[in-house]
């Protein structure tokens, strides 16, 4: 027997919004575990998903992720097919001293997200305001949702 599929508030299913968060904590997780890269495919050389949050206004969709230290010219904002792709690199910082820890992210990072139908991905804009990246995905008419009256 097949289950309804739940939606949030912002068009995607419910349990892949699940995935993603579950597969963005257990990489956050393991570089902070395996900063050095002592763990085989976590190392610096793996790309990394920065914190994100996403808000559901009225008018559009925003993207929120904390890039602290990075320069806009590090980052890159895509979109293609219906999913937002925010990718760059962290440099790490000259130290003139020893590090004793080091738990910061630094290396390539990729953070990407499935667009809901509704998104006008022509009219998406991004700002980098003291180490948070803001992308701002306006809505469309197209692809809200409607209740379809039944004859007969």
């Amino acid at each position: 027997m097949t289950h309804p599929a739940r939606h949030s508030r912002g068009g995607l299913p419910v349990a892949l919004r699940e995935l993603e968060d579950l597969r963005t904590r257990v990489d956050q997780l393991m570089h902070a575990a395996f900063p050095g890269g002592g763990f085989p495919g976590f190392g610096t050389a793996e790309p990394w998903a920065p914190l994100a949050d996403i808000e559901d206004t009225e008018d559009a969709y925003l993207v929120e992720l904390e890039l602290p230290g990075v320069d806009k010219d590090q980052i890159t904002v895509e979109v293609a097919e219906g999913e937002l792709d925010i990718h760059g690199e962290i440099r790490e910082k000259e130290h003139t001293g020893t590090v004793r820890r080091q738990t910061r992210h630094i290396g390539q990072f990729d953070y990407r997200s499935i667009l809901p139908p509704n998104s006008d991905t022509e009219h998406i804009s991004a700002d980098l305001n003291n180490g948070v990246l803001t992308v701002k995905v306006p809505k469309t008419e197209k692809g809200t949702a409607r209740r379809i009256e039944i004859t007969g």
